[in-house]
């Protein structure tokens, strides 16, 4: 049995559907994918801990042989026989086949951890798992199968879609990062402001937000952990890459390229990797998208396939590694700032990429947007607008979210994450972004304000926007 975790966070979803697959009155196969540090083992045993669980748990970039050697060690451990240790397996048919023995009847949860690791990235430990599966596993009714990894593009590939395990009793679950709900209770005591901050940082990601919450501040946090010699978040990126993508160097250099020229089409990609492009340049991306590393950022207005497409990191962390930790890695590396982390941040420029952050953040959560100002009924298309006349006439021209609807109404929202609360100032802006939008025919404006801080009272006074949404609005809304 594993232990429970007494502050375990949300997850209730999927809680509810890991004990689903255990209640089926047959054994039965959970996949379990998502991103290094996302909480998936935290899930899996929480939710199974009544069970008895047997986890077995690759190791980076070791060969057949270790990895075995490395499961047979840990098998010992977990049934209490250290003559497991002294037995040697050439395949993996065998050692599965040994296994199979152990657990042939009672409540049983055989769990691979990091599974692409013991796999090698190869396919023929899921062959040879899925011929002893087959022929032992599976007539025990009490077993329950997890197979668990950081490498979404392989668990989707060499395990659901694999001929081996085809048809079988499968459960899937990809976990994604904590909502900003399961955020903010995660971080309890904190203000919405630290809260927002934590999470436009660093993501929803659980054991990001653990070592930011040590500090007696977010911000103090962020520096303690990103600019001293060896701390955590300087080091994280590139243990975040070898986890989902072995030694693959396309992964890196395409998020690398990314992170210079902030966005680019697939055809730049293509360009900058010198390559010809086609099914492998469009499976890579596939995946640094299943990872949640990078995703499509196009206008509202277009077609999937449009060449207006463009590709940016999505990764919190990684936006903020490349635009904060990566330039001073080497004065951190010589531990130029071990005494004073909060001088390696430039709190001005720290502020501004916030506020790029928080419009990410409300395009992310257009429906949330949708609801809090009372249309999420009605369709509508969303996203930012630009166009190539914007971009000729303005270089830098965007819409920061918009709603086309079908009750002709364009809801158009400005987005504010400042310090200080939203002025009159805004509106010169904004109506400066209005004329160079296109002619919207006979569709209603209607103009939004969303700003963490709130509205001046001239701002007020001036009732200029249809619609103000503040930070605690955005709190309120049940995620």
């Amino acid at each position: 049995m594993s232990k429970q975790n007494l502050r375990f966070i949300g997850r209730k979803e999927q809680q509810k559907y890991i004990k689903e697959s255990t209640l089926t009155g047959e054994a039965s196969i959970l996949v379990v994918y998502g991103r290094r540090r996302v909480g998936k083992t935290e899930l899996i045993e929480h939710t199974l801990h009544e069970r008895n669980l047997l986890k077995l748990e690759g190791v980076e970039e070791g060969n057949t042989q270790a990895q075995m050697y490395r499961v047979l060690y840990q098998l010992s451990k977990a049934l209490d026989d250290k003559y497991i240790t002294s037995l040697q397996f050439n395949t993996w048919l065998e050692l599965f086949d040994f296994i199979a023995s152990k657990i042939s009847t009672g409540q049983w949860t055989l769990y691979f951890e990091e599974l692409q690791w013991l796999a090698e990235y190869k396919n023929e430990l899921i062959s040879d798992l899925k011929y002893v599966w087959d022929n032992r596993l599976r007539h025990n009714p009490n077993l329950l199968l997890v197979l668990c990894g950081s490498s979404p593009s392989f668990m989707r590939n060499q395990v659901i879609h694999s001929k081996a395990l085809y048809n079988r009793s499968i459960y899937e679950i990809n976990l994604s990062e904590f909502s900003l709900r399961e955020v903010r209770e995660f971080l309890e005591n904190r203000s919405h402001r630290e809260v927002m901050d934590a999470y436009l940082t660093v993501g929803g990601i659980p054991e990001y937000l653990k070592r930011l919450n040590k500090h007696s501040s977010i911000q103090i946090g962020i520096c303690e952990e990103s600019f001293k010699k060896d701390s955590y978040f300087s080091n994280e990126k590139n243990r975040i890459f070898i986890s989902s993508f072995a030694t693959n160097i396309h992964y890196q250099d395409i998020v690398d390229y990314l992170s210079q020229v902030k966005f680019a089409s697939k055809k730049e990609i293509e360009e900058y990797l010198h390559t010809k492009g086609g099914g492998n340049l469009t499976n890579v991306l596939k995946d640094l998208e299943m990872c949640g590393f990078i995703e499509r950022y196009q206008p509202y207005q277009v077609e999937s396939n449009s060449n207006l497409i463009r590709y940016c990191i999505a990764d919190s962390y990684l936006r903020f590694y490349f635009k904060f930790v990566s330039p001073l890695s080497k004065r951190i590396n010589q531990g130029d700032y071990n005494r004073t982390p909060m001088h390696a941040l430039n709190k001005e420029s720290y502020q501004k990429w916030l506020g790029l952050s928080f419009e990410r953040f409300c395009r992310k959560h257009s429906l949330m947007i949708a609801s809090i100002i009372g249309f999420s009924a009605v369709r509508y298309k969303s996203g930012s607008f630009f166009n190539r006349t914007t971009i000729k006439e303005e270089a830098g021209y965007q819409i920061d979210l918009i709603f086309d609807r079908a009750d002709h109404v364009l809801t158009i929202c400005e987005i504010k994450y400042t310090q200080n609360k939203t002025g009159v100032e805004v509106i010169e802006e904004f109506e400066k972004k209005l004329r160079l939008m296109p002619d919207s025919g006979s569709k209603t404006i209607e103009k939004v304000l969303i700003t963490a801080s709130g509205a001046t009272d001239a701002l007020l006074a001036r009732a200029y926007f249809d619609r103000i949404i503040t930070m605690d609005d955005i709190f309120n809304y049940r995620f």
